[in-house]
């Protein structure tokens, strides 16, 4: 059975919005991780068959394929073509799925998956409104679709929305997603101060540490804060920041590490994607993880390790209720709600913090989900060689 491989992986630091990282343009933030990268696993840049790339927002200085961009910026040989996926918050953890399928399917032998996204540079849902205002469109991509109205009439496409139904739908308080957050950013605090993330993380100028973790924050800092939804639970506490960042990993077939004298770190031993209601939207890790552990043939308890995207607490909240996952195995160097949520890298980004914190601790199996546009859900277990 042919087999992919994960080699190397390499994330920046993440910035917070307007940050140290605000300024530099999406291309070159995508190029300090690929030079790095390739430089890491001693690997010669032209056998690379395909760079895949998520991005949001690919407008402006994320437009014309943002992939194919970061390599050329970065110096590297003209003959890899790269390619931008867009799966909404999970594009580059689909990046990595495209790597891997295409060095599981024996068409590719060496493939770079990552992704980048700078949100102080371009903000969230920008192209979309870039795009429509010259169209007269006010209204968001729905609004016109007969076939969408028919089947879901004119309820709003909101996330915050999205993370209100959960949250009373699962009986999660206010309370209980601040006492989630504060969790997150204690965690985040500590991996900082443990050195936890010096390994997978590349410094970009005077930015050399995640800029997300409060330190200060508590409980009731939080809750002075209003909600997003008038008469909601959700507030910014609550919720992933806005960032800027990237990250890429290498995926290598078992030729290619013979060929090339690669050392496999991990390897890909499932990857599937899910949907569910796009109404409410932040669902789908629940029934995608459900889906991923019945085709791996793997209980909850053989995982060593989970991250889950922390869009809202809610949707965290939710996932644990519904699985059972002890949360002493989640997100246990803190999550979006700390380290901040750079859209279109958050997937790859997550993948490399699992990848290290399976080599620190000794684990076996880690598992990453996270919801994304359109009610959608990717998930991936990986497996410490």
């Amino acid at each position: 059975m042919a087999e992919a491989y994960i080699v190397e992986a390499v994330r920046t630091p993440v910035g917070r919005r307007g940050g140290g990282l605000g300024g530099v343009h999406p291309a070159d933030l995508g190029a300090h991780v690929l030079k790095a990268l390739v430089a890491r696993a001693g690997v010669d840049p032209a056998a690379v068959e395909d760079v895949v790339f998520g991005c949001l927002d690919t407008v402006g200085p994320q437009a014309g394929d943002i992939a194919r961009t970061s390599w050329l910026a970065a110096g590297l040989p003209e003959e890899v073509p790269g390619t931008t996926v867009d799966r909404q918050c999970g594009s580059s953890q689909q990046a990595v799925h495209f790597a891997a399928q295409a060095v599981l399917s024996g068409t590719q032998d060496l493939v770079v998956a990552g992704g980048v996204q700078n949100m102080t540079m371009v903000p969230i849902a920008f192209a979309s409104r870039q795009a429509a205002v010259p169209l007269g469109l006010t209204e968001g991509p729905f609004a016109g679709s007969e076939g969408w109205r028919a089947r879901y009439g004119n309820r709003p496409v909101n996330q915050f929305a999205g993370a209100e139904m959960i949250a009373a739908k699962w009986g999660i308080s206010r309370r209980d997603q601040e006492e989630y957050a504060l969790r997150s950013h204690r965690r985040a605090v500590r991996a900082v101060d443990e050195g936890r993330f010096e390994r997978e993380t590349v410094p970009y100028g005077e930015v050399t540490v995640d800029e997300g973790p409060r330190r200060d924050t508590t409980l009731e800092k939080m809750a002075a804060l209003k909600p997003v939804i008038d008469g909601g639970t959700v507030t910014a506490a609550c919720s992933s920041q806005v960032s800027d960042g990237a990250a890429a990993l290498l995926l290598a077939s078992e030729r290619a590490v013979e060929e090339h004298g690669l050392t496999p770190r991990a390897r890909v031993h499932h990857l599937s994607v899910r949907g569910e209601d796009p109404i409410r939207m932040l669902t789908a890790p629940i029934p995608a993880t459900a889906y991923a552990l019945k085709k791996a043939g793997l209980s909850l308890d053989a995982i060593d390790l989970v991250e889950i995207n922390e869009a809202f607490a809610p949707v965290v909240l939710a996932w644990l209720k519904e699985t059972g996952a002890d949360p002493d195995k989640v997100n246990v160097n803190g999550g979006a709600i700390a380290l901040g949520h750079p859209l279109g890298a958050t997937g790859a980004k997550l993948m490399t913090t699992l990848l290290h914190e399976l080599e620190r601790t000794g684990g076996r199996y880690g598992l990453q989900t996270m919801c994304e546009g359109g009610g959608q859900a990717n998930v991936t277990i990986i497996e410490r060689v």
